[in-house]
């Protein structure tokens, strides 16, 4: 058995896409998975299955939320090994103080963008905010608070042309926790 982190992107914000979490969790175990955790409201599903392609999983998440709540939702999965790479790897992490950790984000995109994307990206970064990419994760430091910058979900999804969901720094340490 592995354990994985299934991230749905964009439910329960602002009215839309509204998920209760005792029905997702029920969903999940009715496609066999076990150990299932959901944590906060916003779609992080913790769960172990078989060793699974992070892909296949995706895409029968995805059918099976479409089939039973009629909602057509990006999920993007990632296994424990995983969460614990992408938490060691933040190259923005110089302090565990509660200022830096609440500026600290993650992108996580549904694969890894073309080098020529990534070098186009770069070139739209300007004022405090700024971001790093790793891999199929992009980090993002927002100084002035996550409301007010301009590097969204949507701004990674439109210039690479890839599906994406984020996450609060608190958010990723605690699904480790829960690995």
């Amino acid at each position: 058995m592995e354990t994985y982190i299934s991230l749905l992107r964009g439910i329960n914000v602002s009215g839309k896409n509204k998920i209760n979490m005792a029905d997702l969790k029920a969903l999940y175990e009715s496609m066999g998975f076990l150990q299932v955790q959901t944590y906060l409201q916003s779609g992080n599903v913790v769960f172990q299955t078989q060793n699974a392609q992070n892909e296949v999983l995706e895409k029968s998440i995805e059918a099976k939320i479409a089939q039973q709540m009629e909602l057509n939702i990006t999920v993007i999965i990632r296994n424990g090994f995983d969460i614990m790479e992408i938490l060691e790897r933040n190259p923005f992490l110089t302090s565990s103080s509660d200022e830096v950790m609440d500026k600290l984000y993650v992108t996580f995109l549904s694969e890894e963008p073309n080098e020529v994307a990534v070098s186009k990206l770069k070139d739209t970064q300007s004022g405090l905010d700024t971001f790093i990419q790793f891999g199929k994760e992009i980090y993002v430091f927002c100084p002035t608070g996550y409301g007010r910058t301009k590097l969204t979900t949507n701004f990674f999804e439109t210039k690479l042309n890839l599906k994406a969901t984020s996450r609060s720094w608190r958010t990723v340490s605690a699904l480790k926790q829960r690995v």
